[in-house]
Formats: C-alpha cells, structure tokens, sequence
C-alpha cells in the first residue's frame, strides 16, 4: 500500500457539505471571560487553524448547536511549544501516538495546499456555532479534507485522551530482568 492507494487528504469545495477531519482557517475562537464583580465582562477572541472533530453523521443531519474543532500547528511551530519534539526521539513518540494530547499528520502535497507534518492539539478543544463553521467553510472557495482511514484514526486518538483514567495506585513496573528472563 503506499499514499496513492490511500491518500491522506483531498480538496473539496466551498459548496460541500462540512464533514469530520475538514481544516477551517482563521477561525476565530472566544475565550470564556473571567468572572468579576461587575457586570461588564471582556472576552478575549483569538484565531485558529482547526480541524474539524463533531462526528460528520451529526454535521449532515444538522444535529448539531455547537461543532467541536482542535487547533493545529505547523509541526515545526509546535516544537517551540514543546520542546521534546525537538528531538527525533519526540518526534517518533509523537508519530506512534505516545505524546499525550497531540496527535500528528502526514504532510499534505496537493498541489496548492501543501504542508509539512501537522499537530492536531487536543488540549485546547473548542466549540464554534454550526452555522459560523458553515460561513467559514463557505468563504474559502476550497479547504483541505482528512481522508479515511486518518481521520478515524484521529478521531480515535481523540477519544482516547478524553476517556484517560488516572489510576490512584497503578501496576508497578517490571524490572529490566524481568524482560531478560521471559525472552
């Protein structure tokens, strides 16, 4: 199999339907405000690229208020954020899905749309109206679209950093001999 039998990303149109894994440019995001003692409140508005995380079932029967969006990064942004990924050693943590709270794309080389490898921030999850992601959609005549089978597996990694547990008393460890010893 190789990226022509299942590309990552396709193009679609301003005319299509919004769907799971479509990335919004410039999306604008309110930030809740403090609360004060007064009754006048500031909100800080700031702009995102996002990606698209509601399920597309639910974006095509319009079951939806609010659609769930994830920022994303340029990986080599990102890496001034965390600073592990500096490294090729982080770099492949990330890739195998061992970074929690980001998850990373292929690089997209459509013609026009070409990008270097993407981090999809999960800690930073947003809800913009349906109908403000549809005018978004609608005002670039075309976006970028994550394909299956990467966008369930985006959407799968998302699921499983909100369904985390943290134990109070895990498993401990096994010892090194022990690895030496069972092989």
């Amino acid at each position: 199999m190789n990226n022509r039998t299942y590309p990552w990303y396709d193009v679609v149109g301003a005319e299509d339907a919004i769907a799971q894994g479509d990335f919004i440019d410039n999306c604008p995001m309110t930030s809740p405000p403090r609360a004060t003692d007064t009754k006048e409140y500031e909100a800080n508005v700031r702009v995102y690229n996002v990606v698209v995380m509601s399920q597309s079932c639910d974006l095509s029967e319009k079951k939806l208020d609010l659609v769930l969006v994830c920022p994303y990064w340029p990986l080599q942004d990102f890496e001034q954020k965390q600073v592990v990924l500096k490294s090729n050693r982080g770099k492949e943590a990330l890739r195998r899905g061992q970074i929690v709270g980001h998850h990373l794309l292929n690089r997209c080389e459509i013609s026009g749309f070409e990008t270097g490898f993407l981090v999809v921030d999960f800690r930073s999850v947003y809800s913009v109206p349906f109908e403000d992601i549809v005018d978004l959609a609608r005002g670039s005549d075309k976006r970028l679209r994550l394909l299956p089978p990467y966008r369930e597996q985006l959407s799968q990694a998302f699921a499983r950093f909100v369904m985390r547990v943290g134990l109070p008393i895990d498993i401990p460890t096994f010892a090194k001999e022990t690895e030496t010893t069972l092989g």
